[in-house]
């Protein structure tokens, strides 16, 4: 890949396979006792995806690393991301796992296949999520950075992950079946939600490869409007798109009666939300110059996508 072929697409393509590629070698096997939990992993985390958390990542950290090609990396901070790569699409499978249970949001389609529950059984499908858990921050204390970035990396995700941040935000999903939603508490909700494992992925590759103040200061103010705008994007796409585009349930939520940017603003004022959101985050990266081209690409990405 040469300057003057650079294309985005290519790039994001070439990124989901290489952390696809990745996740297939280095996740446990599925003839590896217990065999049926690995295979139930595998399941979980191989099915396809967007890798967005992942690509976020890596984006990150060319970024910051001033690197216009992965190739420009050495190799341990090659590896470093790779490690963080793995390690939040990991905390993402599990935490879809988890979410489909019929105890959570009871569904039976993800990624265009049964949920594993379906596919396996749920008490499989608990242990699953449970096991890919772990091994996500097994992963992150494996970069071969300085340990004290080690040790912000770990924070950094448990935080994101638990009561302050992904679970909690589930939590609060739950609490919210058929109540009004004031706009500032729908967006506190999908910050912990869903933005909290997006800022993080953000962030994890910044730290993977190290950052300036200024670096760091433009990816939490990217990673903040970016975070926000993706929940954003998927409650309008969840009114717009059919199921078979989607890969999973469409209409879900209006049906469950929770509360969404569409059902609180309307379909139009919350597609300019997240046209809003987008430019705040283009806006946030300028002091990257060239090297933020890759998240300014993600931006484009999540807000324009259709699936």
């Amino acid at each position: 890949m040469n300057q003057r072929a650079f294309v985005f697409s290519d790039w994001l393509s070439a990124r989901a396979a290489h952390i696809q590629h990745v996740l297939d070698s280095e996740m446990p096997r599925a003839d590896v006792v217990p065999t049926r939990l690995h295979e139930a992993m595998r399941y979980a985390v191989l099915g396809g995806g967007k890798r967005v958390r992942a690509a976020l990542v890596y984006a990150a950290g060319l970024g910051c690393a001033n690197c216009r090609f992965e190739q420009d990396l050495d190799l341990p901070l090659a590896r470093a991301l790779d490690c963080a790569a793995v390690a939040v699409e990991l905390i993402h499978a599990y935490s879809l796992v988890h979410d489909d249970l019929p105890c959570m949001d009871d569904d039976v389609l993800r990624r265009g296949q049964p949920t594993v529950h379906v596919q396996f059984d749920e008490p499989t499908a608990m242990l699953a999520g449970d096991a890919l858990q772990p091994l996500a921050f097994d992963f992150l204390a494996q970069m071969p950075i300085a340990p004290e970035r080690i040790v912000q990396a770990l924070q950094a995700l448990a935080q994101a992950a638990g009561s302050l941040g992904m679970a909690g935000g589930q939590a609060i999903d739950l609490a919210s079946v058929g109540v009004n939603l004031s706009q500032d508490a729908l967006q506190h909700m999908h910050r912990l939600k869903t933005g909290a494992l997006l800022s993080v992925s953000v962030m994890l590759g910044g730290l993977a490869v190290g950052t300036s103040a200024l670096q760091q200061q433009a990816l939490m103010r990217y990673a903040d409007a970016m975070g926000l705008a993706f929940q954003v994007v998927d409650d309008v796409l969840d009114v717009t798109a059919d199921t078979s585009t989607l890969g999973k349930t469409a209409g879900k939520d209006a049906a469950a009666n929770k509360p969404t940017y569409v059902t609180l603003l309307g379909l139009a004022p919350a597609q300019a939300l997240a046209k809003e959101l987008h430019r705040e985050a283009i806006n946030a990266i300028a002091p990257l110059g060239e090297s933020g081209r890759y998240l300014h690409g993600l931006a484009d990405f999540i807000v324009l996508r259709d699936h």
